[in-house]
């Protein structure tokens, strides 16, 4: 059974940085995009980066030239590097791929268990 292992997260003050990292386990054959998205207290979830498996990537407007989406084929793994953190980036952190368990079968989308993310002043 495919699972995404979300790690990374925590309390920091506004202006410092965090890593988070997205893991996959078990079977699959590939990982076509991948992206984080969040959702804050009381508002909807939000896409946030994204990443496609030709190398592009695509942010939230509120996040370019802070946050840098970045993935680790070999490992299976995708992570975002969090800089220069606002208040306003306080929220739960969700992890999404687009996995192929089966070479030829059509791919399902999987979500990370989140992550807790706040930045006090």
């Amino acid at each position: 059974q495919v699972q995404l292992a979300q790690s990374g997260g925590g309390l920091v003050q506004a202006g410092e940085s965090l890593r988070l990292a997205c893991e996959v386990s078990g079977s699959i054959f590939e990982i076509n995009g991948m992206a984080w998205y969040r959702q804050a207290p009381g508002k909807p979830r939000e896409f946030v980066a994204g990443s496609s498996s030709a190398g592009g990537t695509n942010y939230a407007d509120s996040v370019k030239g802070r946050f840098t989406i970045s993935r680790d084929n070999a490992k299976d793994e995708s992570y975002l590097q969090m800089n220069m953190l606002k208040i306003e980036d306080t929220a739960v952190y969700y992890c999404y791929m687009n996995i192929r368990t089966v070479s030829g079968e059509n791919t399902r989308n999987y979500w990370g268990q989140g992550t807790r993310v706040t930045v006090s002043s």
